[in-house]
């Protein structure tokens, strides 16, 4: 049969647009073709409201898919849906001489010359909102013939729209965390395992263009700090030893050439750890850089509150965090250092850190990473 030796490339057509959704288009024609309908279309139709949306179709003027998604949708018999993957007629699921008295046949079938149509359930992941096949079978009625057709390619149609499905939520997430991303303040940096930068979010470009805490010198992450970059590459040199990345916690204070105040954390990428590649270009873990702004009184306050300091030893918290240590802090609050001492010690105590750039780190967890 000439139509049986088409079906091997319309199959194929068929995964392809799983793969690109745009080659539906021409699939709907090369599955009308191969049926040996009038006209042939995918569409959602949502089982509650009745309303239906064409996607794809061929042979059917736009005015009347038009039509069908405003009006007449709610009088198809497709408001009985036929279980997944079983073909059905019209005749199959209403009496077919009150449905030729209907409007749907009158005012929507009828004047396209179209009298029956074959109809399946293709994809069910919205239960109330299914993607279907439907292929107008013009004068003539849906035959033996023309569902078996329909039959050889129903199961691979249904597969195309689940990979259809599939990619579009992955890109849909993959989207959204982009997004999220590039609306942090923080850099963010993902390298591999010799510090090759492999994505940065908006803010980590930024950085990258201020060329002052960090640059790329020959496609590597450097930072300010020597220290810093030799933790760096011992951390990510780990190759895939998310305990080793995790080790210590990894927070880094850093200061930029002019004297501005970072932190940076180091985040193992555990789902690609777990692959085991070897590829120089898999990206082993994180760098969250943020620079340490306290963002003013409010900021002050719930420091405050958490570690019950006093307004003078807030002060020179905040002073030690953004200025400098205590002779600079001294300077800045017009105090003796002795007494810059005194409230640093009380801040000690009540934070449960010892140094003065645990502090840093410990005001970096306080500061918001979506503030810019």
């Amino acid at each position: 049969m000439p139509r049986a030796r088409k079906l091997p490339d319309l199959v194929e057509s068929i995964y392809d647009a799983g793969l690109d959704p745009s080659l539906w288009n021409d699939v709907v024609v090369g599955i009308r073709d191969f049926v040996g309908g009038q006209a042939c279309g995918l569409f959602s139709k949502d089982s509650i409201s009745k309303f239906g949306v064409t996607h794809y179709y061929c042979g059917a003027d736009p005015h009347y898919i038009q039509l069908y998604s405003e009006t007449h949708s709610k009088f198809d018999p497709l408001t009985i849906l036929p279980p997944h993957g079983q073909i059905a007629s019209i005749p199959d699921l209403v009496n077919f001489d009150e449905y030729r008295r209907g409007r749907f046949y009158q005012e929507w079938m009828r004047p396209q010359g179209a009298s029956d149509a074959a109809n399946v359930v293709l994809e069910k992941s919205n239960a109330h909102c299914p993607v279907m096949m439907t292929v107008l079978s013009g004068r003539r009625m849906v035959d033996a013939g023309m569902k078996h057709r329909m039959s050889l390619i129903v199961p691979h149609a249904s597969r195309a729209l689940l990979v259809n499905r599939a990619i579009s939520s992955k890109l849909t997430l993959a989207t959204a965390l982009a997004d999220v991303l590039d609306n942090l303040s923080s850099g963010i940096f993902l390298l591999d395992s010799f510090c090759h930068v492999v994505h940065a979010n908006a803010s980590g470009y930024a950085l990258l263009e201020a060329d002052d805490v960090v640059r790329v010198v020959a496609g590597q992450l450097v930072t300010s700090g020597t220290e810093a970059n030799q933790t760096l590459r011992d951390a990510f040199a780990a190759r895939g030893d998310a305990a080793s990345l995790l080790a210590g916690g990894h927070a880094i204070p850093l200061l930029s050439l002019e004297g501005e105040r970072y932190v940076a954390h180091i985040l193992p990428l555990s789902s690609v750890l777990r692959n085991g590649s070897e590829r120089s270009s898999d990206a082993v873990g994180a760098l969250l850089l943020r620079k340490v702004t306290l963002g003013g009184q409010s900021y002050g306050e719930l420091i405050a509150r958490t570690f019950d300091l006093t307004p003078a030893e807030l002060r020179v918290f905040l002073s030690i965090v953004e200025v400098g240590g205590v002779p600079e802090t001294s300077i800045a609050l017009g105090i003796a250092e002795t007494t810059v001492k005194t409230h640093l010690h009380r801040v000690f105590a009540k934070t449960g850190v010892s140094r003065q750039a645990d502090l840093v780190k410990l005001a970096a967890g306080f500061s918001n990473p979506l503030v810019n």
